[in-house]
């Protein structure tokens, strides 16, 4: 959608939906959050999480591991940290500001990238796929949980209705698993390991893709 989905219409969409993002957001997205932590801490160690937004799924992690934060709005990001205070998380390292498409760390910094509900939230998601695979060790996983367009039937329908509404929250509405499947058959170091429905009604997906050890 060039001209309407882009870095600063994401930005502004999300500085809007900070102070009520939880409330708004947070029983629909539940089971999709706990789902992608669990992923991710059977994986463990260093643990990137892009699109922190609030820190919702902060005090999930366990504090055996060390968390980073991104995201590219800072209005999440200053409730994200007031998460941090309130609950005495010392298991997140950090927080910033950050795009997912250009992330300032070095290759094969983490051992898990989490993106939730962000895939479809970004204006280039193959180019943040590709910075996520970057910073990854070999052996180490990308975790995704996002709704993913219906090809068809009645849910197809009611997505299409929605989409100009789904624009102006910050999502693309029309991304499918074509998409994440063109971006796997061009990369030669990502495996898919995982991929099914999860609550409520199947509506999302979670996701598991890993590094090859072998990747160089």
């Amino acid at each position: 959608m060039p001209g309407a989905f882009d870095k600063d219409a994401v930005t502004k969409a999300y500085g809007r939906w900070a102070p009520i993002y939880d409330l708004v957001f947070g029983k629909v997205f539940e089971r999709g959050r706990a789902a992608a932590v669990d992923a991710a801490e059977r994986v463990g160690g260093h643990i990137l999480e892009v699109g922190v937004g609030t820190g919702i799924s902060l005090p999930s992690y366990s504090r055996a591991n060390r968390v980073v934060g991104l995201d590219i709005s800072e209005p999440m990001l200053r409730k994200a940290q007031d998460k941090i205070r309130a609950h005495g998380l010392d298991h997140v390292a950090g927080l910033a500001v950050m795009d997912a498409a250009h992330l300032a760390f070095p290759d094969r910094s983490f051992d898990v990238v989490v993106g939730q509900y962000l895939i479809t939230a970004v204006p280039d998601p193959e180019a943040t796929l590709d910075e996520f695979a970057r910073v990854l060790k070999p052996g180490g996983e990308i975790v995704l949980v996002n709704h993913l367009t219906a090809e068809r039937g009645a849910r197809r329908l009611l997505e299409q209705t929605f989409a100009p509404v789904a624009r102006r929250l910050g999502w693309q509405p029309d991304f499918g698993w074509d998409r994440l499947a063109r971006w796997l058959d061009r990369r030669g170091d990502i495996t898919l390991i995982e991929r099914r429905a999860v609550p409520p009604l199947g509506h999302f997906s979670l996701i598991r893709f890993a590094r090859n050890v072998a990747a160089i």
